[in-house]
């Protein structure tokens, strides 16, 4: 419905979606513009779990501020814990031994896969399907259980240390990860079989919600957003860290741009996570996981810093700036689901409400990292 019918409708009226709504996955309130079943205008509202991060970076000391990381995206959390450890690092001069950067890239691919599953479950229960969630929050309780084993959390973790990791990976927990692989890709054509070809979410997701490459570059939109909108950049490959370098793996890319392209990409990310993590199980060395001598009390030279890494729903990255104190003198965090979130009012303009509500869970929103 173009916007120009719209407009020659003057029965138009408001309608609040959240903040306590089950389809808004958190607090997050869009004020909707409606005319009829068609969306005029969608205002997204932040602010109602808003808890000053950045400014707690700037009052907290660097290893203090740490657990704050696994409340930004706590779905996504090891990632966060894996960017800000890497950028003290950065302006502290810390080298970390290899098989730390093993064990960090082996545990932060588990909880992509771990979110990537919420998500499936959550976005295909928005649409009205309740039994993947079930399959889905199976196969996530096993990553919960494996992670928890090393890290002692569920959610919010903080594992990763400047230097390192906070303890050692047992044998258990490598056989475990793979045993969990075998799983899961024996479960992945049960998966697509249930849902990825089930003709009623494909006509509910097939040119629904389309979000073209130069409507990513306005709003900065970044990750599986990002790439099912036929644009190849992945921070792993584009801007390498850690030991992803080493690694081969592939950027599933999308061209349709449309809601049904957002879901293969992370459908097929869970692939590539498994081959990141069965080919690190393979090469992980023996040695040490921490570093000697990393000082008790850092003080980075001054300077600008920034350092950036492929959270689960885009790209994460964090600019400090040091005044040579043992704390930020400034630090913003960039928030990749608050760039994919604010192309909704663009993108949902002549919706139905039903069509914006599919858009919206193929953004794979985390309210409290977008209120950080």
């Amino acid at each position: 419905m173009s916007s120009q019918a719209l407009s020659q409708n003057n029965e138009r009226f408001e309608v609040n979606l959240g903040p306590q709504h089950p389809a808004t996955h958190g607090v997050l309130r869009v004020k909707l513009l409606m005319d009829g079943e068609y969306i005029v205008d969608a205002e997204p509202v932040l602010g109602y779990i808003h808890r000053m991060h950045e400014l707690m970076g700037e009052n907290r000391t660097w290893a203090q501020f740490l657990p704050n990381m696994g409340r930004l995206d706590y779905l996504s959390a090891l990632s966060y814990n894996l960017g800000y450890v890497e950028l003290v690092e950065k302006m502290a001069g810390i080298e970390v031994p290899e098989r730390a950067e093993y064990i960090r890239v082996i545990t932060t691919e588990m909880n992509r896969i771990s979110s990537h599953l919420l998500w499936f479950g959550a976005f295909v229960l928005d649409l009205g399907g309740f039994t993947p969630l079930l399959y889905a929050f199976t196969d996530r309780e096993e990553i919960l259980d494996l992670l928890e084993s090393v890290t002692g959390a569920r959610l919010t973790y903080c594992y990763y240390r400047f230097g390192g990791c906070y303890n050692d990976v047992e044998d258990e927990f490598l056989s475990g990860c793979l045993a969990f692989i075998k799983r899961l890709r024996a479960r992945m054509p049960m998966y697509h079989n249930l849902v990825t070809k089930n003709v009623i979410l494909r006509q509910r997701l097939e040119r629904v919600g389309p979000v073209s490459a130069e409507m990513c570059r306005k709003y900065g939109a970044t990750g599986p957003v990002l790439r099912g909108s036929g644009v190849n950049y992945d921070v792993r490959k584009n801007e390498p860290y850690s030991i992803y370098p080493e690694l081969d793996f592939d950027v599933p890319v999308y061209h349709e741009g449309d809601s049904m392209a957002r879901y293969m990409v992370r459908m097929d990310e869970i692939e590539q996570c498994m081959r990141i993590i069965e080919q690190a199980i393979a090469k992980i060395p023996s040695g040490p996981v921490m570093a000697e001598k990393v000082p008790k009390m850092i003080k980075p030279e001054p300077g600008d810093y920034y350092h950036a890494v492929e959270a689960a729903r885009g790209t994460f990255s964090i600019r400090a700036v040091s005044d040579g104190k043992n704390q930020a003198y400034r630090m913003k965090l960039r928030s990749p689901t608050f760039s994919n979130l604010s192309l909704f009012q663009e993108a949902s303009k002549g919706m139905l409400l039903a069509d914006a509500l599919a858009l919206m869970g193929s953004l794979d929103l985390v309210i409290p990292e977008i209120d950080r």
